[in-house]
């Protein structure tokens, strides 16, 4: 039954998802600490909109990183589920999540005490860790991912991919990532053509509170 303020529960919840994505796409862009009213601009919302919806800097930065971790462990999920090989699962959440870009991009000191200081923020990046962790379990099982790697070494080579340095050419720009993406799924690949240093990297190497 249509009521006098499903409309209004309607532009609230719409004013929500657009400041939602207008703050993933800067906080990728930019980090966490852009002002709140470039945020609302970019969402075509009044700051005070923004303010009705979330309290502060504080309450928008959980908001995304919560949808943020939710979206990526869908996503592994579901690519275990559709891919013929675990190998080829890890492939397409490597090179198509933009959500794993912003979970990288956006940290900082301030997304991690948030992140930190709020134990259901915490409990589902957690959870992405632990779908990860089963994509590389799986492809060392079937033989296509190298035995001394864990998802730690993923998380590192992936971040080195993301964060690309400033002084290329726009050309450049454009292929570096996928080149690098490229170069570092054939490093991954089993059989190895040695043995790496030291020992895998694994998720309680991965510091959270840095």
């Amino acid at each position: 039954m249509t009521t006098p303020d499903t409309p209004l529960r309607a532009d609230a919840r719409r004013n929500r998802d657009q400041i939602l994505a207008a703050a993933r796409e800067i906080f990728a862009e930019r980090g966490a600490d852009v002002a709140m009213e470039e945020i609302a601009r970019r969402a075509s919302v009044g700051v005070g909109t923004l303010y009705r919806r979330f309290a502060d800097r504080e309450a928008l930065i959980r908001a995304v990183f919560r949808e943020t971790f939710q979206v990526v462990a869908d996503e592994t999920r579901a690519a275990l589920a559709e891919e013929p090989t675990a190998w080829a699962a890890l492939m397409r959440i490597m090179r198509q999540s933009a959500w794993l870009h912003v979970s990288v991009q956006a940290k900082s000191e301030l997304v991690t005490s948030v992140v930190k200081g709020d134990p259901d923020t915490s409990r589902m990046r957690d959870h992405v860790l632990d779908t990860l962790d089963e994509v590389v379990r799986r492809a060392q099982e079937e033989g296509s991912l190298r035995l001394d790697v864990g998802v730690g070494d993923l998380a590192v080579l992936f971040m080195s991919v993301v964060k690309q340095p400033h002084n290329l050419t726009a050309e450049a720009a454009g292929v570096a990532p996928v080149r690098a993406l490229a170069i570092m799924m054939d490093g991954l690949r089993a059989p190895a053509p040695g043995e790496l240093p030291g020992r895998p990297l694994t998720r309680a190497d991965l510091d959270f509170d840095a």
